[in-house]
């Protein structure tokens, strides 16, 4: 009785292909190398001369080599801090509120506007995109007496106010809150949402504004600093140097070393304490901007 022997499937050996090829290594290009290192160096390079000048004295400062550190960093912040009980840190919760109250309120502005434009259709939306877009050209500094004139009408000159309210609207911020939302923000999720009866209230801050994450916080990073770094408006507005951010306090303090140049060495670790901030806020939102743009959808 011949017996016949079967082999299962999973035992049958296939010829072997050919073996895959090897990812290639894409080697680094020396020309972009050079490039980035030269604009690093660029941008770095005041920063460090600002960290050493802030070490020395106000004899070392203008006898010493340039990028040569010094031991009086704490000695001048503490004289710093002691000019006129304290007003250096006055000036940073100003330009901390400023910046940080403008810069959320702007955002809000920014994503609720930008949503608007993107995702529904009414008479003039063309025209209102392209006058924001001319907005985006207008230098700010332009801006700035028309709306020193018009906040004077109403007594608002001289008050956190008139600093705080031309913060809130940002033409580029909404362009680019505009941007993001037609690109980030499909189209057949909020129909579907629609259909299922949702509110546009609903869809908007449970659907879209988590898949605006992303965009919003480079909303906010950029008015942030712009409001931090601003200085025309808070100068042609303020009159009460209790009310000055950093910018314009730091040039009174400029301005006053022509005849006590101790005042120099103040106003450069002025200078050094003020970028701390900012470095720190790069780093805690650096992250959201890696955030996958469907991943708020899927959490909500």
């Amino acid at each position: 009785m011949a017996s016949t022997l079967t082999s299962s499937p999973a035992s049958v050996r296939r010829p072997a292909g050919p073996p895959a090829p090897r990812p290639r290594r894409v080697r680094p290009s020396v020309l972009s190398t050079a490039v980035l290192l030269v604009g690093a160096a660029y941008c770095l390079l005041p920063v460090v001369w600002v960290l050493t000048a802030s070490s020395k004295s106000a004899a070392e400062l203008f006898t010493t080599f340039t990028f040569a550190p010094s031991t009086h960093l704490w000695e001048n912040v503490q004289d710093l801090s002691a000019y006129r009980g304290g007003l250096y840190w006055r000036w940073m919760l100003n330009t901390a509120l400023y910046a940080g109250v403008g810069a959320l309120l702007s955002t809000v502005v920014s994503a609720m506007a930008g949503y608007g434009l993107a995702k529904f259709s009414f008479t003039g939306k063309e025209l209102i995109f392209n006058i924001i877009l001319a907005g985006v050209l207008v230098p700010g500094v332009i801006l700035a007496i028309p709306q020193y004139l018009l906040l004077a009408e109403v007594g608002l000159t001289n008050t956190y106010w008139s600093v705080l309210l031309p913060s809130i609207i940002s033409p580029y911020g909404i362009y680019l809150a505009r941007i993001y939302a037609a690109s980030s923000v499909p189209d057949d999720i909020v129909e579907a949402a629609r259909t299922d009866g949702a509110r546009e209230w609903r869809i908007f801050t449970g659907i879209s504004v988590p898949m605006m994450v992303p965009g919003l916080v480079t909303v906010f990073l950029f008015q942030f600093v712009g409001i931090w770094n601003n200085y025309m408006l808070p100068f042609i507005m303020l009159g009460d140097d209790k009310l000055f951010p950093i910018t314009v306090g730091l040039s009174g303090l400029l301005n006053q070393g022509a005849s006590q140049p101790a005042m120099y060495t103040s106003v450069i670790t002025g200078a050094l304490l003020s970028i701390i901030p900012l470095a720190a806020l790069f780093l805690t939102l650096q992250r959201y901007w890696q955030v996958d743009l469907a991943a708020g959808a899927v959490k909500a």
